[in-house]
């Protein structure tokens, strides 16, 4: 099948349809869902992208149960732009509650007039058995009621037990907050609806609407709060000559700026080199003092004038996502069950490579946006186990519905 070229579109340009496109040509795989609102949407009102985000990403947070109520409506095979198009209508009847009227007419309209009877006839059916297929929600299997592969959600069950992985699984599929982290250097003027929160000094949970005067100037930086407990682990220190190895696009660079006073000796790699200038201006906004970025791929040896060079290493490895799952809305469909063993086979030789970075004394915290022990735990223990001059410190996983926020895992290790 031919792929969907993108479109630049008008401001006034139905949001369904973008909606609707958007979601046709993700089908075709190949490229992400917020890349392609990105894309798509530019241009637009306000209020239409916003409509258009929702209707993606709630489509395809909610695809499961979706396609099971599409499946109860409607038995045999769609053709891809029908599927979608039901799909998106009853998104906006049982995910973002449109009006039914507004649903259902306005998401026909959008067909094409051989497809009309049968996209009412499906929605107009769905309106008639809501309350049936909302009282059957919670009855459904773990994987069709929270929208994600079968072999996941066995997999959360063995490793966290049915009741911890339910609630965590429920976590996924909520629409996240925007979060974002005071720079203490450059301090912005905190909004009356900006909500601190209590347990992050600092973070603080921004409404709808991002400032983005406090962006461009680097008084504020927007992450999710589970991106701080690595740093608290390492706690670099002023004076400090510090690397951090898999930077871009800067958030943890910026934060151990941010918790010395801007005075430490930074250097920021990353493997990508077109990540590298936006990562350069990220830190400089941020106020660094002394920050260098350089290209290095971390799979390859450490270079030699970096050999033992460095009081800290912050280790931020590639990873499968499954701790940003609800962040990230792709991520449940790309990963494959192989994925896990593949990436920690990548996770530690690139944590072997770093380690040289470590001087005698020094310290390095591995970290992954991972809940799964094989990319977190298991690489950790493999690698003390070959490299005795290391030693565990502390490590800690953070469950996403605990924290009310990503998950995370973070482990400080000291070289002897």
């Amino acid at each position: 099948m031919k792929k969907q070229p993108f479109r630049k579109p008008a401001q006034s340009e139905n949001p369904r349809r973008i909606a609707w496109h958007c979601l046709q040509r993700w089908g075709q795989g190949g490229i992400f869902a917020e890349t392609l609102i990105e894309r798509e949407a530019r241009g637009l009102a306000p209020q239409n992208r916003a409509l258009v985000q929702a209707i993606v990403l709630g489509t395809l947070r909610n695809m499961r149960w979706l396609e099971h109520i599409c499946g109860q409506l409607r038995s045999g095979a769609l053709e891809p732009a029908a599927r979608w198009l039901i799909l998106l209508g009853l998104c906006q009847l049982f995910v973002l509650h449109k009006p039914d009227h507004a649903a259902v007419s306005e998401t026909v309209d959008l067909a094409p007039a051989r497809l009309r009877g049968l996209i009412n006839g499906v929605l107009r059916n769905a309106v008639r058995r809501r309350e049936e297929f909302e009282e059957e929600l919670p009855h459904l299997p773990l994987a069709v009621r929270y929208s994600v592969p079968n072999w996941l959600a066995k997999r959360w069950c063995a490793e966290f037990g049915e009741e911890e992985a339910t609630q965590m699984l429920s976590w996924n599929i909520q629409t996240p907050p925007v979060y974002a982290r005071i720079n203490p250097l450059n301090p912005p003027t905190i909004g009356d609806d900006w909500q601190p929160l209590a347990h992050a000094p600092g973070w603080f949970r921004l409404p709808a609407g991002l400032p983005f005067d406090d962006l461009q100037q680097g008084r504020i930086y927007v992450a999710d709060p589970s991106t701080r407990y690595c740093v608290q682990l390492l706690a670099p220190q002023p004076g400090e000559k510090v690397l951090d190895a898999c930077a871009a696009p800067g958030g943890k660079s910026a934060a151990m700026i941010a918790a010395t006073g801007g005075q430490i000796e930074l250097l920021a790699t990353d493997a990508e080199e077109h990540r590298l200038p936006q990562l350069r201006e990220n830190l400089l906004r941020a106020g660094g003092a002394s920050v260098n970025v350089r290209l290095h791929d971390w799979t390859q040896p450490c270079p030699a004038p970096w050999q033992e060079a460095f009081d800290a290493v912050l280790l931020d490895v590639p990873c499968s996502n499954s701790g940003v799952l609800q962040r990230r809305v792709d991520a449940r469909w790309r990963l494959q069950p192989d994925e896990f063993s593949r990436l920690a086979e990548l996770q530690y030789t690139i944590l072997e490579r770093a380690s040289a970075a470590v001087r005698p004394g020094g310290r390095l915290v591995y970290s992954t946006c991972s809940i799964d022990r094989e990319e977190d735990a298991a690489v950790v223990q493999r690698f003390l186990s070959a490299y005795p001059q290391f030693s565990l410190i502390e490590d800690y996983l953070a469950l996403p519905h605990r924290e009310q926020a990503d998950g995370a895992y973070a482990a400080l290790l000291q070289r002897r």
